[in-house]
């Protein structure tokens, strides 16, 4: 009973900061940026709440179980991705724009920011996806044990997780999804940080992992090196490096800063906290693994770990954090969007007068529509797909798109609007054909195929694209001019 109280009581509070924040919400600005006053430290809960959210806690926990200790390479593209952003997010929070395709546009043209906006949806909503389908993970977990009704299924626990999620965002707004966000980060560091040193006791360290491993027949979960080829490295670290480097997300938070230099100052602290709650995360499922037998549970391996490994209030602690931490990147990947739609294709193409108070109640009803698009999405890849594949494909979708572009429109003045667009456009269908069309590639060979997945080939195309039309495009205006 511990663990339903507490995680009801954790939700409460959710509910009631988003309440009483939401009463300070009264321009768009406001609900998008929380007025441009966030300081540095609100800045870093809310960046690494936002960032480490499924795809940390189940995907790279589930990746744990599978593969053991080489898991722990698996935060190096988030890491490099954060380092490069410590050069980019004073300049961001300078160009005072509201999303990432009106920075697009602003540089390329209209067809560019469109091309932006459907590729930034797309990803987002995958994303979304994945984040009802772990809430509803933890919520069946914990309630299976005390609702005993043949109604109460894992597809009945993903709607009420679905359900939450969307009226929260729609209620919160970014000003209280900071301050949340920031919370969930601290707790749920506090928790692995405790939980850590129990589950070492309990598998009895080295020695008892290795023995724990050998008798199911996991032996190589002790090794650090040789289980990960160059293209495993390549299709699992790319990924998030290609968001992080461009995730509209940071760049909104970059945007909802004080000042230029709390952006930065953030981004640097920023490097740190998501280092240690990554290997924490990694460290802390590996050693958890030992301890469970079963594939059908070790795929949730964290949940599990809280729920039937840990004392139980702290167990308690970290589900209510989990849910929380979901609820936090979740609330995220759905303001940006609704954001995006409001301010690059209604205010652009609609209705560019239209009053603040119509704005923030229009941004509402579109993170309902889009929270119902998510789900829907969910429902395709619960089935057909793990959290760390599906976030791997979400990464590329966007990263191979948008980050290319994006990162020219900030710092390279030869890159033109041609260039951007085909990059955009190559992005999209090259990470799109490789993944759901692979008779396309029968002319490669088999092993590269296979052992190669969307995110190279689509980046590699995206960016010498962008170059070479920018490069012959460029050549052209200067011949007319």
């Amino acid at each position: 009973m511990i663990y339903l109280s507490v995680i009801l009581l954790y939700l409460l509070i959710l509910i009631g900061i988003g309440i009483v924040k939401s009463r300070k919400i009264n321009t768009q600005s406001d609900f998008a940026l929380a007025g441009r006053s966030l300081t540095p430290w609100i800045l870093v809960g809310t960046m690494l709440a936002t960032w480490i959210g499924t795809g940390s806690i189940l995907g790279n926990a589930g990746k744990t179980y599978e593969i053991g200790m080489a898991a722990l390479l698996l935060p190096i593209g988030s890491i490099m991705g954060i380092i490069l952003l410590t050069k980019i997010a004073g300049k961001v929070r300078n160009v005072k724009k509201f999303t990432v395709p009106e920075i697009i546009g602003d540089r390329y043209g209209s067809f560019a920011r469109n091309l932006c906006v459907f590729a930034l949806v797309s990803a987002y909503m995958v994303i979304v996806s994945y984040q009802y389908n772990a809430g509803g993970a933890v919520i069946y977990t914990v309630f299976s044990n005390q609702i005993q009704s043949p109604f109460f299924t894992i597809e009945t626990a993903t709607i009420i997780a679905a359900i939450f999620i969307i009226l929260y965002t729609m209620l919160a707004g970014l000003l209280s999804v900071a301050f949340t966000d920031a919370a969930n980060g601290i707790l749920m560091t506090i928790s692995l940080v405790i939980a850590f040193p129990i589950l070492w006791i309990k598998a009895g360290g080295f020695n008892g992992m290795e023995t724990a491993f050998e008798s199911m027949n996991k032996s190589s979960h002790m090794q650090f090196f040789g289980i990960f080829s160059t293209f495993d490295i390549i299709n699992f670290c790319l990924p998030p490096f290609l968001l992080i480097l461009g995730d509209a997300n940071m760049y909104q938070r970059f945007s909802a800063s004080k000042d230029h230099e709390s952006a930065t100052k953030a981004t640097i602290i920023l490097i740190f906290a998501v280092l240690i709650i990554e290997l924490l995360i990694i460290a802390s499922s590996w050693v958890a693994s030992s301890l469970i037998v079963e594939d059908e549970v070790g795929k949730y391996v964290l949940i599990h770990t809280a729920y039937d490994l840990l004392p139980a209030f702290l167990g308690a602690m970290m589900l209510a954090t989990i849910v929380g931490i979901i609820i936090s990147t979740a609330d995220s990947f759905l303001l940006i969007p609704a954001n995006t739609l409001i301010k690059d294709i209604y205010l652009k193409y609609i209705n560019e007068s239209a009053s603040e108070k119509k704005i923030v109640g229009l941004s509402r009803l579109l993170v309902l529509i889009l929270g119902i698009l998510a789900y829907i999405v969910s429902i395709g890849f619960s089935k057909s797909a793990g959290f760390f594949e599906r976030a791997l494909y979400a990464y590329t979708i966007y990263g191979a798109s948008i980050t290319p572009a994006l990162l020219a429109a900030l710092f390279w003045k030869r890159s033109t609007k041609e260039g951007a667009v085909t990059s955009i456009l190559s992005g999209i269908i090259i990470t799109f054909l490789w993944k759901e069309f692979p008779i396309l590639w029968n002319w490669l060979p088999s092993e590269l195929y296979f052992s190669l997945d969307e995110v190279l080939p689509a980046i590699l195309v995206s960016s010498l694209v962008l170059f070479i039309v920018s490069i012959f495009t460029q050549e052209k205006e200067s011949a007319i001019k």
